[in-house]
């Protein structure tokens, strides 16, 4: 975790920083491994304690990226499907585009927005609203909403902690992407849960 501080402080000062910040958000769309949202809770930290980067900027790229991932999920859905790639056919990911199936029909909005959270269902969201041709006029501005929201989110936890350790950014870094690591686990397993409870009950075979 000293090392990601560390790294995260030296990154504040790149030119390069907003550019990293886009690349990692879009690529987070598929490749739920990329640690976007911690990058991002860090170098809020980062900016409430020692004022770089740019708040402001940070929050308007990590929620470019975020739409842009999505969309572009959205479009392979669209073009290719749900079950095209060994990836989409894993036990996760099959289960959440089953899931979403089910879903997008009743509640898309409220699916669409917080799916965002939950990294497998966001996966798994977007590639389905593509594949059934969910209207884009109704799906884009759901996703500037999801995307803004989990942008202001994500930098507002670590402004919390930048702010109250003003003096010691570096600290403030660590304990705001401890807190966002444990908030996210937090929303996968609820959703798991969730998801778990409302599948239908397997009925008995009979002999």
């Amino acid at each position: 975790m000293d090392e990601l501080a560390a790294f995260v402080v030296s990154l504040a000062e790149s030119p390069w920083m907003y550019g990293l910040v886009l690349v990692l958000t879009v690529a987070d769309a598929f490749l739920v491994v990329l640690p976007s949202e911690t990058l991002v809770v860090a170098l809020a930290a980062l900016s409430a304690a020692a004022g770089s980067p740019e708040i402001v900027l940070l929050v308007l790229t990590a929620a470019i990226g975020a739409m842009l991932g999505d969309v572009l999920c959205y479009l392979i859905g669209r073009r290719i499907g749900v079950t095209r790639f060994r990836w989409m056919r894993g036990p996760r990911i099959a289960a959440g585009i089953h899931w979403a199936q089910n879903a997008l029909d009743r509640r898309a909005a409220v699916l669409i927005l917080t799916a965002r959270y939950v990294p497998f269902a966001r996966i798994a969201v977007n590639l389905t609203a593509g594949a059934m041709r969910f209207p884009l006029k109704r799906y884009l501005p759901l996703t500037v909403i999801a995307g803004t929201g989990w942008a202001l989110y994500n930098t507002s936890v670590g402004a919390l902690f930048g702010s109250w350790l003003p003096d010691n950014p570096v600290l403030a870094v660590v304990l705001s992407v401890v807190t966002a690591i444990t908030l996210g686990v937090t929303i996968d397993y609820v959703a798991a849960r969730i998801a778990d409870r409302r599948k239908p009950a397997t009925p008995p075979e009979r002999g």
